[in-house]
């Protein structure tokens, strides 16, 4: 029976497959900590205080990377090509969602209206990010291979979602609720669709890799059409509502030093 733990286990098993799992994972996270250190360097005068955050936001993202490497290098894996459809990060630069890399490559200082931005596509992204790793760690927790990295991962992706919560709060409460809720509603619609074509492109990979049945790629290709009809009709609502987390300050510290996985 095909459930997401059999999937990512078939997944797992496999060194050619989990070579290709986690040097997409490596290259989204890494690319997410370049972004998150160009924005620090250039918040606007205004949003000073935020720089740190979104610096230890980045700094988490580079951690993530390097655990990937890491779990590859244990096995005696090297990186693999990551294909331009399975880009997600890239990918939704190229439907205009978050700061565009030509704007985080120049030296000017940024926008307070760019931190909105910032920080609403931070929102969507990790959401799916928190989402995607609880369930890995429901299933892969105590798994005495990536078990560690999961439940690291997962714990960081909560804090990145919760220190967004309460920064878009932040600048609502200051008279930015209006621009916020606009881009919030555009990142999460083109989330889904992106997240919906990078799914069946990865699926569409693995399967290659793993010698999938038409009927079992046709299955999967289906369930992820399913959540996709699912999301676009209502479940996208959870991406763009707000509440003041549990957790206040979540980046508030400076970050750990990266983990030894060896």
């Amino acid at each position: 029976m095909l459930s997401a733990k059999s999937l990512f286990q078939e997944i797992l098993d496999n060194d050619e497959s989990f070579r290709l799992f986690c040097s997409i994972a490596a290259s989204g996270e890494s690319q997410g900590g370049w972004e998150n250190a160009r924005i620090a360097a250039l918040v606007p005068q205004s949003a000073r205080e935020l720089a740190p955050k979104i610096a230890r936001h980045g700094a988490d993202e580079d951690k993530h990377g390097r655990i990937f490497h890491a779990l590859m290098n244990r096995r005696g894996l090297a990186p693999a090509e990551v294909p331009a459809d399975t880009d997600y990060t890239m990918l939704l630069e190229r439907h205009g969602i978050g700061l565009a890399h030509d704007k985080l490559k120049s030296e000017q200082r940024l926008t307070v209206e760019d931190i909105v931005t910032y920080l609403a596509h931070s929102r969507v992204t990790e959401q799916r990010a928190s989402e995607q790793m609880e369930l890995l760690r429901r299933h892969f927790g105590d798994h005495p291979g990536i078990g560690r990295a999961v439940r690291m991962i997962s714990q960081d992706e909560d804090r990145h979602l919760a220190y967004c919560h309460e920064e878009l709060l932040r600048l609502a409460s200051a008279g930015h609720g209006r621009a916020i809720r606009r881009t919030l509603r555009a990142c999460a619609l083109a989330e889904i669709r992106v997240y919906r074509d990078v799914s069946l492109a990865v699926m569409a990979h693995m399967g290659r890799i793993l010698g999938w049945s038409r009927a079992k790629t046709a299955t999967l290709a289906a369930a992820i059409h399913a959540v996709y009809a699912c999301e676009r009709a209502a479940g996208w609502r959870r991406m763009v509502s707000l509440k003041m987390p549990e957790q206040r300050n979540a980046l508030g510290d400076p970050a750990p030093p990266a983990p030894e996985l060896a």
